[in-house]
């Protein structure tokens, strides 16, 4: 699944995007990816999700998605399980990219990646230059927003999510191994949304 929004371009300067993910950890529910363009002047607040406020990180988001350009990209627990998180990963972050780089009728020059890897020779879709950044949604701003807009894009599906699955809190932990969700697996068993091959899940043996 990819989304995103269309934006009228970034004239001929050198096109760079900041990618991040959404979802590594949790027991269920997808992996999110989000690639964003920056427009000029950037949103105000943007840094890394984890640091920020519920209120700063939802207004961060839609101004974001309001101004700037951008794509997501979802991996289902299905994929994951078939290729493991870390594949999983990779393809969020190449579907993410594509849907920008087709909204935007162009390919970025390079793209920013958050972590010590990139999808680069991993994943065979992958075409654009690309550079990892330790730490980087707390040192390039547009790898920043792309960590916002993920967390965010994920955090919504997790609620929605859990409108359908009530027992294990997702709309409270988004589907991490707290002690509330780590209990309702015990006395509910798996969902259809829980990764099967994550360790805690497997080893409650419970499907």
């Amino acid at each position: 699944m990819v989304s995103g929004t269309p934006h009228p371009g970034f004239g001929s300067a050198p096109l760079v995007v900041g990618v991040d993910e959404a979802g590594r950890g949790p027991l269920a529910g997808p992996v999110v990816a989000a690639a964003v363009a920056l427009c000029k002047p950037r949103p105000a607040g943007i840094g890394d999700s984890k640091r920020l406020c519920a209120a700063t990180r939802a207004s961060v988001d839609l101004a974001v998605r309001r101004r700037c350009a951008w794509a997501v990209g979802v991996v289902e627990v299905e994929e994951i399980d078939r290729l493991n998180i870390f594949g999983a990963t990779m393809l969020a972050m190449t579907l993410a990219v594509g849907r920008l780089a087709a909204i935007l009728e162009r390919d970025p020059e390079l793209v920013l990646v958050d972590g010590n890897l990139t999808p680069a020779g991993r994943r065979q879709e992958w075409r654009w230059t690309a550079k990892p950044v330790v730490g980087g949604d707390a040192k390039e701003p547009a790898i920043g927003a792309a960590s916002v807009v993920a967390k965010e894009w994920r955090d919504r599906l997790m609620r929605e999510a859990a409108a359908a699955h009530p027992h294990y809190g997702w709309e409270r932990n988004k589907g991490y191994g707290s002690p509330e969700h780590l209990a309702a697996l015990r006395t509910h068993g798996p969902s259809p949304l829980h990764r099967r091959s994550f360790a805690p899940v497997a080893q409650l043996a419970l499907f």
